[in-house]
């Protein structure tokens, strides 16, 4: 009887090791890899763009003069993203498609939407919690709020005009070109973030829609929107 009680008791300690050790890397060791993956993508982002290798976004909103758009790679960043209402230091790599290892690096953009600045919609995704919880605030976002985008040749400044709100992973709608639910009724140059609910949980999917307000060459300085 003893032996019994001795085994079980040598379970229930490995047992609640394994369950702290799981815990501790959900919830710390995943954002530090992210943390680190998401700002070397940021830095090889940087150093492609300070040698003139850039991925240009749609033609149509950038401004003259700046390089042909090109095809977004699958898993690999093209812009960064800034979010001011998220904190004064959030900034994120965006990198082509949604698959589980691009969002570990990083937002990822849905491939079946439109490009950066362009015609259309412009969706992103983004993990709520694990992976460096870049959408971990997401609920704060208000109507009015600036997101802002770089791709190495012109900043987007796009302004929030509803979320964030709460649907099904089935509503795949929510990024259409005219996205539903979203308020808006005609084609226009729109962005759609995605991010799951609750905090911990993927039961539900978190959206917030907005459109672009402004464009403007990265040689004439930072948007009002980051500069103040």
């Amino acid at each position: 009887m003893r032996l019994v009680l001795r085994t079980l008791s040598e379970l229930c300690v490995t047992t609640g090791a394994l369950i702290v050790l799981f815990v501790v890397y959900v919830l710390f060791w995943t954002g530090v890899r992210a943390d680190s993956a998401m700002n070397g993508e940021i830095n090889q982002l940087q150093d492609r763009w300070s040698t003139g290798s850039v991925v240009s976004s749609s033609p149509s909103p950038t401004p003259a003069g700046t390089p042909a758009a090109a095809a977004y790679r699958d898993g690999k960043a093209f812009a960064v993203m800034y979010i001011p209402r998220l904190g004064a230091g959030w900034h994120k790599p965006v990198l082509q498609d949604t698959q589980v290892p691009t969002l570990r690096k990083g937002l990822g953009h849905y491939a079946s939407t439109a490009r950066l600045g362009a015609r259309g919609n412009f969706a992103v995704a983004g993990h709520r919690r694990t992976y460096g919880d870049p959408f971990k605030d997401f609920p704060k976002l208000r109507k009015g709020d600036k997101v802002v985008l770089t791709d190495g040749t012109a900043w987007y400044t796009y302004e929030i005009d509803r979320g964030p709100y709460r649907t099904l992973p089935t509503d795949v709608g929510v990024i259409d070109p005219v996205p539903r639910e979203s308020g808006f009724t005609a084609p226009g140059r729109y962005l759609t973030l995605t991010t799951c609910d609750p905090e911990w949980g993927h039961s539900h999917r978190l959206i917030a829609w907005g459109h672009l307000e402004a464009t403007q060459a990265v040689e004439k300085g930072m948007p009002t929107a980051l500069s103040g």
